[in-house]
């Protein structure tokens, strides 16, 4: 039977290098599994892969949309069987797909809910509060109308929370009330690893990415997205930060009156606090990762 081979694990751990070897071995393309290298205006603060590994091996799904598209974790699931399906086709036996969100893979996996389709108008709405007010605002809504969502979900990414706080208000039903369709299943097997290191060594590593990302010119790249910065695309970690510092750098936030969207945070006064935020938040991104991984019993964990 054709085989699936999904390589998942957190935030720096070494996905690109492990799934490029195993692809080798195999004969397999690349098949990319994260939310955001697909978008081909950000690449710094995304960790895409270098010129020579992206030589190394074909991948799919790196650099194919615009931010300016709105793309869905439903959208990935139909492209990316369509694509599965194309190369096995073609004689591959065993394809590899490589990545660190989770609810694309699980879109490929198991196959989305049948959610209704989007209010856009409502959509805009909540997006220009997620910009105005920061996802708290919005996360104490969903708490109130979904507590189950409310404890099961990223809640600390802001597209997720609009994307759930939409239906709750479109419907006048639980975002989780949806999440009742059976498994779907595929026409081929699927095997998932999930690359492991030590938590001292995994965090230390999200904090020599953060300082190359900023060697290599992340400032220069989130400064060329200022006009898209409120965009679902852009409501990442690495890029919000490096944000709110233009904000206190053009006069539009100061130290006076600044209501922080984490306890403890204060306006991004300087690109040193910036980076710090940065390296926080890619460690607390890392850590929810293996928490939402965790509840699948069917990964195969490697420590690397």
């Amino acid at each position: 039977m054709k085989k699936l081979l999904v390589i998942l694990g957190p935030t720096a751990v070494g996905k690109t290098d492990f799934s490029i070897e195993t692809a080798i071995s195999l004969g397999s393309p690349v098949i990319s599994c994260d939310s955001r290298q697909i978008y081909r205006e950000m690449s710094i603060g995304t960790a895409v892969p270098s010129a020579s590994q992206l030589a190394a091996v074909k991948h799919y799904f790196i650099h194919t949309h615009t931010v300016q598209d709105l793309y869905t974790a439903g959208k990935y699931e139909i492209e990316a069987l369509d694509l599965i399906r194309s190369l096995f086709d073609e004689g591959h036996e065993t394809l590899v797909m490589a990545g660190g969100s989770g609810f694309y893979i699980d879109a490929v996996c198991n196959g989305l809910d049948d959610f209704p389709p989007a209010d856009q108008s409502l959509r805009s709405e909540l997006t220009e509060r997620l910009a105005s007010e920061g996802v708290e605002s919005l996360r104490l809504d969903l708490k109130r109308l979904d507590p189950e969502s409310y404890s099961s979900i990223d809640i600390a990414n802001g597209q997720r929370v609009v994307r759930a706080l939409e239906v709750c208000l479109m419907t006048g039903r639980p975002f989780s009330s949806f999440k009742t369709s059976p498994m779907k299943r595929r026409e081929f097997e699927i095997e998932k690893i999930g690359l492991v290191r030590s938590r001292d060594v995994l965090y230390d590593r999200c904090n020599r990415r953060v300082l190359q990302m900023v060697d290599d010119g992340l400032v220069e790249e989130v400064r060329s997205l200022v006009q898209f910065r409120n965009l679902p695309a852009l409501q990442t970690v690495g890029y919000k930060e490096i944000f709110d510092w233009f904000d206190f750098l053009d006069g539009k936030v100061s130290s006076e009156g600044w209501t922080p969207q984490t306890p403890g945070d204060g306006p991004v006064t300087s690109l040193e606090r910036a980076v710090e935020l940065i390296q926080r938040n890619t460690r607390h991104y890392a850590k929810r990762q293996l928490s939402y991984w965790n509840r699948d019993k069917s990964i195969k964990w490697k420590q690397i």
